[in-house]
């Protein structure tokens, strides 16, 4: 091999090594960046707009065109070298792990570190002046990347669509908790964030009204009637049954009846409220809260009754509950001010048995599920196998939870009280 090739030789390998290391850094780049960033900066770079815009319009596909191509450089650059070597040395193990070594040095440093450091604090400039080379990249190369990256989903475990949602969103948590940690998020900012993304996994049997706390009107009531039962709920919308909760004929709204008492008041005390009720939506409780949310939107209710599996009503859900779900409890000036979670002096907690185990869990710093039941409630009638009584007590995951008070009406458990042992077998005392 003769000095004027090897010389080439490692030229195209330097040139190999700083493509890599332009195509690292935009890679960093265009992951700092979102796609409402992306076509903003397009609009003001009139020579690279179309390159960006069009980068923003199919991300992914340029960012997968971006890593074969990367790749592609820093293994032609490797073999290279090695052929350098092998012509300049004689030993084979020396060959190799010179090779190694210099390979491992350059590619981290010029092809890992420094340009993703570039990338990620001077994103705009990079992606301007790496604009055309990522969209000639993604012609060229994009099929075969595409091809490859469909052939790694098939022939990997646990990749694919579902699998990948999951990590984006576990890398999305992990990263607004560094950013809480660093002080560059508010607490609130984190905790709506984590909101939104725990939204889409939320169903509405989570933040249903029960069927035992539902207020309803008979349909055989009058206008005037209803009128009065339901301005002594304080709700706004309430259910019109015949007979059983499952009868559902139509909601009853505050400002229908009102409105028909006003203008007619002697009709309102002969009219039924079936007069001037409004046809239900029903929605099954397996359904996303958030698939609910814009459907409610788009139909402009604001109530909806939840259906079991049976066909029977499980319970109601509200647009309201499910915003507060979203953003956090909204109070107004017809809530009762009563706490789910009230800490006592001890430090242990009179809770809600409407409470979720989830929250029951976080009261105490600890992660707690129950795949069977979603209240506290639940959790200590499954324990317990029957109805409580007060004074009884269990023991859930170091937690010890004391039936504190019961309506005696329907037996109905209203609050218990929770406190720290540490024990973790679950126990029954009386």
């Amino acid at each position: 091999m003769s000095v004027g090739l090897v010389a080439l030789l490692l030229g195209v390998a330097v040139l190999l090594l700083a493509i890599g290391g332009l195509l690292a850094a935009a890679d960093a780049a265009l992951g700092v960046r979102s796609r409402a960033e992306l076509l903003a900066l397009a609009e003001a770079s009139p020579r690279t707009g179309a390159a960006i815009r069009a980068i923003a319009e199919d991300e992914a596909r340029h960012a997968n065109a971006l890593s074969f191509a990367r790749v592609f450089a820093e293994t032609l650059a490797a073999v290279l070298i090695t052929l350098v070597l092998a012509y300049s040395l004689d030993e084979l193990w020396l060959e190799l792990v010179i090779a190694t070594l210099v390979m491992t040095l350059l590619t981290f440093v010029l092809v890992g570190s420094s340009p993703r450091t570039v990338g990620t604090h001077h994103p705009d400039q990079v992606i301007r002046f790496a604009a055309p080379t990522i969209r000639g990249i993604r012609v060229v190369l994009g099929p075969v990347a595409t091809a490859l990256m469909r052939f790694g989903d098939r022939v990997t475990p646990g990749r694919g669509g579902g699998g990948a949602r999951i990590r984006d969103e576990q890398q999305l948590l992990s990263m607004v908790d560094q950013a809480a940690e660093q002080s560059l998020l508010e607490a609130d900012d984190r905790e709506y964030i984590h909101s939104l993304v725990e939204f889409g996994e939320t169903l509405v049997r989570e933040v249903m009204v029960p069927r035992i706390d539902m207020v309803t009107v008979d349909s055989d009531t009058t206008v005037h009637e209803a009128l009065e039962q339901v301005l002594a709920s304080r709700h706004s919308r309430v259910p019109v049954v015949t007979g059983e909760v499952d009868h559902i004929d139509g909601v009853a709204y505050l400002r229908d009846l009102s409105g028909f008492v006003l203008r007619r008041p002697e009709e309102a005390e002969t009219s039924l409220i079936t007069r001037v009720m409004k046809p239900a939506m029903f929605v099954p409780e397996t359904q996303r809260a958030d698939k609910l949310l814009r459907r409610m939107q788009q139909e402009s209710n604001h109530l909806a009754l939840v259906v079991d599996e049976y066909g029977g009503i499980s319970g109601l859900v509200t647009l309201e509950d499910l915003i507060e779900e979203l953003l956090g409890e909204i109070s107004d000036e017809h809530d009762r001010d009563v706490p789910e979670a009230a800490e006592q002096p001890d430090g242990s907690f009179v809770v809600s048995a409407r409470l979720s185990v989830e929250e029951l869990g976080d009261l105490f710093g600890i992660e707690l599920d129950d795949d069977e039941v979603d209240t506290v409630g639940g959790l200590v009638a499954k324990h317990l196998g029957r109805l409580p009584a007060e004074g009884e007590a269990i023991t859930v995951a170091g937690i010890e939870l004391t039936v504190a008070t019961i309506e005696r009406r329907r037996q109905r458990l209203l609050t218990v009280a929770a406190r720290w042992t540490g024990i973790q077998d679950s126990e029954e005392t009386a």
